[in-house]
């Protein structure tokens, strides 16, 4: 599976790499890449095949989106390029209630300055950031679509939401003849299967696909972490989105059982972490980040590795969840009980 071997996002025509570059590190400080690195990993992602790049206008409070740009139109890779970035969390000026969520204001605000930075007049494919809990999907889907009607956007996606708000937004844009979401971006990996109880379903009913961010788990699953003093190396000590959540009994399992598959095989750890979450169905392109060449190199040859359904199914069992409620009613015996003892297999199956 190199990155060259494409697949279409969704129910849609849009073709993307396997893998998509992640751009969060673009400028960030502390942990990120100043910019004659940043451009650096941005030829390298292609010269592989990679033509799937994503960014955000709060990344690097608008570096990231800048540097971008600039290596974009140096390269003259604009047309090459599907180029993703995000709206949502605030990045108006602190204070202003419309400077982020996803109301018509603020969305119009985001990609007017977002076009800017990036050096372009359409962003291929916008996602909202985050659910804001407040504006109302019928607002979302309207002021989304009339972006995609007025050429600024081609296509749009949701990250981070409930699973039932996904759906009524494919059902709106659908009844109505809209514009629909082609994607769902959603944390994703090993350690954070959760997802496939409702997201998985509603994105494959929705004509949404999956684009998984964290594939490693803030790094977790590279197996840069161990038992001993975790807290005290790498992004997931001090303040971010996971805290120390991810150092569990279950998730240090989950990374032996990889460590001893990375082992057989003479792989990175890494690479076994991405493969798994690549070969699961619904999965388009999964993102990945990078503070240096060597760990884009060795991501990227995780495309090319294929994974036995016994080292697939060794990993499904160890990483395995109690499943919830919605999963819960899809097992096998409960349908054979509602259809009389038959094995009945439905779209998509």
């Amino acid at each position: 599976m190199p990155l060259n071997n494409y697949r279409t996002v969704g129910r849609s025509g849009l073709v993307v790499s396997p893998l998509a570059l992640g751009t969060m590190t673009f400028g960030t400080a502390r942990w990120g890449t100043e910019q004659d690195a940043s451009r650096a990993i941005f030829n390298t992602y292609r010269e592989a095949g990679g033509n799937f790049i994503d960014t955000a206008d709060v990344y690097g409070g608008g570096k990231s989106e800048s540097m971008l740009g600039r290596f974009i139109a140096e390269t003259g890779s604009r047309d090459d390029i599907v180029l993703a970035t995000k709206f949502g969390f605030q990045s108006g000026g602190r204070g202003n209630p419309n400077g982020g969520g996803a109301g018509a204001k603020n969305i119009y605000r985001a990609i007017d300055a977002s076009l800017k930075r990036l050096g372009t007049d359409y962003i291929d494919l916008y996602w909202m950031h985050i659910w804001d809990g407040v504006t109302p999907v019928e607002e979302i889907v309207q002021t989304l679509g009339d972006l995609v009607r007025s050429g600024k956007i081609r296509y749009y996606g949701l990250s981070d939401m409930p699973a039932w708000f996904g759906m009524k937004a494919a059902t709106i844009a659908s009844e109505r003849g809209m514009p629909a979401p082609i994607a769902l971006q959603l944390e994703y990996s090993l350690v954070a299967r959760d997802v496939e109880d409702e997201h998985f379903p509603s994105a494959r009913e929705g004509g949404m696909g999956i684009v998984p961010w964290s594939p490693l788990a803030g790094g977790l699953l590279s197996g840069k972490y161990r038992r001993e003093g975790a807290e005290a190396v790498g992004r997931l000590r001090g303040p971010n989105p996971f805290g120390s959540s991810k150092f569990t009994e279950r998730n240090w399992s989950i990374l032996a059982e990889l460590e001893s598959i990375a082992q057989e095989i003479s792989r990175p750890v890494a690479q076994v972490a991405l493969a798994w979450t690549l070969a699961n169905s619904g999965v388009v392109s999964t993102l990945i980040g990078a503070s240096s060449m060597e760990q884009l190199r060795s991501n990227l040859d995780a495309s090319g590795l294929m994974l036995s359904d016994s080292q697939k199914g060794r990993l499904d069992t160890v990483s395995a969840q109690e499943p919830g409620f919605g999963r819960a009613l899809t097992r096998p015996d409960i349908r054979r009980m509602v259809f009389g003892g038959n094995t009945i297999l439905g779209w998509g199956e």
